[in-house]
């Protein structure tokens, strides 16, 4: 398959998907896809860990020049004449090429065995095309390329590699491409249009493959002739620019067979369906373990699909600074707010099942604020196991920023207004580079109420405070949670000033992007930031509170894990012994007399 963008990559995974659910055999995905849409699909296929599937991937970018010289009016651009050259780029026999856009509704198995009715001649198998384009393109406005009868399509396509390396299929190609342009000035259809114009000179090259291992579900489609009088549809390609919006009689009931996969779990995909192992490895945690859950998910290799939505970063800036964020399907509704808050580079790891995925699809479409944002970096998480991989989502958040400073918040704060260019002034003003151990602190606020107005300065703010409307944050709760703020000499304050770390001290921080990233065995809730902030003093950093700044909480109902935290002991203790591990590992790390206050803590802190 090609892939190139932001946008292709889930629909390829869509793809991938019905192609495993029938799968009954070893598969072997050859992906030609430009750097984005590596950068992507090679997480996620680390992280989907497939048993009997290999995935290689082929630079684009090399091969883009062998094509770029042919014009070409499809919207799929010089993208979409790849194909083309994959006898080149790949040293295979034999592959099965599919289009993004195709929905597989059976074993792909049979397809290929198809290979061996090839006569000696034949090296590509291909589906003829289902619409007049060919023969009565001049109805539609086009002059079509040159085609055998009404053409194939290339959609679905058997390519015996070898053999047209053997016949030297590119100088075709090419020769064919140069003679059909003297008098046809583009493509329409890219690699389709050449494919056809070097059939109609070489027919004995073609196998016909039986009409419903393509069913073409374009504009003027003429499939139903083909399905009529079967129930038996192998492959959907829906192959109008409208895809599945496209209009057709039966396009409702092919929506819903493309739905299935969109929405199919794809963890379960993971699942070993033949062979078997050599060994039967052990689980990597004890099942009578009172502390299974945390063990169980501190080992969980989540599914990671990172730029689900097309991404610009196109000015880079030495003291930029990105928001990075979290939320699950709940929270969604706050990224728009936020966003309003903060016009920066925002970085936000969904933790989505993957129909939750086409929730949240359609609420950035239907959102005013969202659907304009390029700067906005979405990363899906799949869900996986019990609880909540707080410290798993957030340093997914991080890792795919491209600024040098990230600024770490919770999704159900709102930042002031002018936030993002405040920090900035501040990094350039203390002169803080990447390599610096300083961590900037943004005070913070909460409120009870669900509608308030949003103050538009410190003095507003202050005026909140005294009058109920505003408190510093968990102060009736948690209050050392930031306390070492000091919040009363912030009142007065007018420059930046530099506070004492203190046991279970969890701000919310602006640091470098090389600052060490959160650890993942805090799942759910307790101590996951506050086991940051405990690093982070271990490693010296220095804590500066910015003295006109400040972030404020919203109201909401309490999350899942907060509840198994207030009611659950067993919860609680293996929090606490988690929590004394931790501490722990980072004295033998960097020595008990820096860490002093943290064996304090050990010693005093009853959870």
């Amino acid at each position: 398959m090609v892939c190139a963008g932001y946008n292709s990559t889930f629909a390829l995974v869509t793809v991938v998907k019905s192609i495993l659910f029938y799968r009954t055999n070893p598969l072997h995905f050859h992906l030609l896809v430009d750097e984005i849409a590596r950068k992507t699909l090679s997480t996620l296929f680390r992280t989907w860990d497939l048993p009997h599937a290999n995935v290689t991937f082929y630079e684009a970018e090399i091969w883009v020049p062998r094509v770029s010289w042919i014009p070409n009016k499809h919207y799929s651009g010089v993208y979409g004449l790849l194909k083309l050259i994959l006898p080149d780029a790949m040293r295979e026999d034999k592959v099965l090429v599919l289009d993004t856009d195709v929905t597989v509704l059976t074993d792909v198995h049979p397809l290929w065995k198809m290979f061996e009715r090839f006569s000696v001649d034949e090296a590509l198998g291909l589906v003829e095309n289902q619409s007049n384009w060919y023969v009565k393109a001049l109805s539609y406005g086009q002059r079509p390329w040159p085609a055998l009868g009404r053409g194939f399509n290339t959609g679905v396509m058997l390519m015996h590699l070898r053999r047209l390396r053997d016949r030297k299929f590119s100088r075709s190609w090419e020769n064919v491409t140069k003679r059909v342009l003297g008098h046809i000035p583009e493509t329409s259809l890219a690699d389709q249009d050449v494919i056809n114009a070097v059939i109609n000179e070489q027919p004995s090259i073609v196998y016909k493959i039986e009409c419903t291992w393509n069913i073409q579900l374009s504009d003027h489609t003429l499939s139903d002739t083909c399905y009529r009088d079967t129930n038996r549809i192998n492959i959907l390609h829906w192959n109008s620019p409208r895809k599945q919006d496209v209009h057709n009689k039966h396009a409702n009931e092919f929506r819903k067979l493309h739905r299935v996969f969109l929405e199919m779990d794809g963890n379960l995909l993971r699942k070993r369906l033949f062979g078997c192992e050599k060994h039967e490895s052990a689980l990597p945690y004890n099942e009578s373990n009172p502390c299974r859950e945390f063990e169980k998910g501190a080992n969980i290799l989540y599914r990671t699909h990172p730029f689900l939505l097309e991404y610009e970063y196109n000015v880079y800036s030495p003291m930029d600074v990105a928001l990075v964020t979290q939320c699950s399907i709940e929270r969604i509704p706050l990224l728009e707010a936020l966003s309003k808050h903060w016009p920066g580079t925002i970085s936000v790891a969904l933790y989505l099942t993957d129909a939750e995925v086409q929730n949240f699809l359609n609420f950035v479409r239907g959102s005013l604020d969202l659907r304009t944002r390029r700067n906005i970096a979405y990363h899906v998480v799949y869900k996986d196991g019990d609880l909540y991989p707080i410290n798993y989502l957030r340093n997914t958040a991080i890792s795919y920023v491209p600024t040098p400073f990230v600024f770490q918040l919770d999704v159900d704060f709102l930042p002031q207004f002018g936030l993002y260019e405040n920090i900035i002034n501040y990094i350039n003003r203390l002169n803080i580079n990447e390599l610096d151990k300083v961590a900037l602190i943004v005070p913070a606020f909460e409120t009870e109420r669900y509608r308030f107005t949003f103050p538009a300065n410190k003095d507003e703010l202050l005026k909140f405070l005294k009058r109920g409307i505003l408190y510093t944050f968990r102060y009736h709760v948690w209050t050392q949670g930031h306390a070492a703020t000091n919040y009363s000499f912030w009142r007065n304050s007018t420059e930046p000033y530099q506070i004492s770390w203190e046991p279970d001290f969890e701000p919310y921080i602006i640091v470098s992007k090389s600052a060490p990233r959160y650890d993942t065995r805090f799942i759910g809730f307790g101590w996951n930031k506050v086991s940051y902030v405990t690093h982070l003093t271990a490693l010296d950093y220095k804590y500066i509170v910015l003295p006109d700044t400040f972030i404020i909480h919203r109201p909401h109902a309490p999350s899942l894990d907060i509840g198994k935290f207030r009611t659950d002991s067993v919860y609680r203790r293996c929090l606490k012994k988690l929590k004394d591990e931790f501490v722990k590992e980072l004295m033998a790390k960097y020595g008990e007399t820096a860490l002093s206050k943290l064996k304090k803590e050990i010693k005093e802190e009853k959870i």
